[in-house]
């Protein structure tokens, strides 16, 4: 479950009249609610699997395309990278909500979703209620990008997964911060994304400083190092408002580096 009740929510840039988004939420195959019980009850020892609900999350651009025509020559031009970036755009909108909801019930748990996590992804249009229910009138399913899939296999992920469980290694604090980082920047809060990364990028200078001699890791480090005069610029100018383009620029430019230099790391086989 995503967390926001099912209904429509109209999303607005700051200050604007007009919507630019609609976020249609539905929960699909929820289970008979059950009557709540005041104390634990037996249950067979092998139990059945429990059913459990999924939810669709429509996003619709508002006012997007003015004729059929225009709209399927959108959609034959959504194919590969283009699909993504869509699908990109459209994850950013739905964890804008998650980051409102997450605020409105004040609750950390309340976390982000990734275009990998979705059981079906499709780009399409219709009319308004048309796409509301769920209903195309002309749409295409996009398949999982194979690249992303590729580096991760590169990083060996399950290893490193069965190294911190068995207490073989500890992950570095920065990868948290830089995780966070990376989520505040992707839905478009370029100001928190701003003041997570000032303090993503001291702990990593911090911690990676032991790796300096792996690899190419100490003219990572290098690089990272001449970067934190403008992330303090960028992060001082996110306490009192938005950031520039060329601050907006350097926050995406440097936490793109830090994510490679802790990616070097893992290819370099430090758990």
């Amino acid at each position: 479950m995503l967390g926001p009740a099912d209904g429509r929510y109209v999303l607005r840039p700051p200050g604007a009249e007009e919507p630019e988004h609609v976020l249609v939420v539905r929960t699909l195959g929820a289970p008979p609610r059950q009557r709540r019980r005041r104390r634990p009850r037996e249950v067979a020892p092998e139990p059945e699997p429990t059913p459990v609900s999924t939810s669709r999350a429509t996003v619709i651009v508002v006012d997007a395309l003015d004729s059929v025509a225009a709209a399927q020559a959108w959609l034959r031009a959504g194919r590969g990278d283009t699909a993504e970036r869509r699908l990109a755009e459209a994850v950013a909108v739905l964890n804008r909500t998650l980051a409102a909801h997450r605020v409105a019930m004040a609750d950390p748990a309340l976390r982000d979703v990734g275009r990998e996590q979705a059981l079906v992804a499709r780009l399409g249009f219709g009319s308004g209620e048309e796409v509301a229910d769920g209903h195309w009138t002309e749409a295409v399913e996009v398949p999982v990008a194979t690249k992303r899939a590729r580096r991760t296999a590169a990083l060996r992920p399950q290893e490193r997964l069965a190294a911190l469980l068995g207490g073989r290694a500890q992950p570095l604090a920065c990868e948290e911060l830089v995780l966070r980082a990376r989520s505040d920047l992707d839905r478009g809060a370029t100001r928190e994304a701003a003041l997570q990364l000032r303090i993503a990028l001291e702990a990593a200078l911090a911690e990676l400083a032991d790796y300096a001699d792996a690899a190419d890791l100490g003219q990572r480090l290098d690089e990272l190092r001449a970067a934190r005069g403008e992330v303090g610029e960028a992060a001082n100018a996110a306490l009192a408002g938005p950031l520039d383009d060329g601050q907006d620029e350097a926050v995406e430019r440097v936490l793109g580096r830090l994510e490679a230099a802790l990616r070097a790391r893992s290819a370099a086989g430090f758990a």
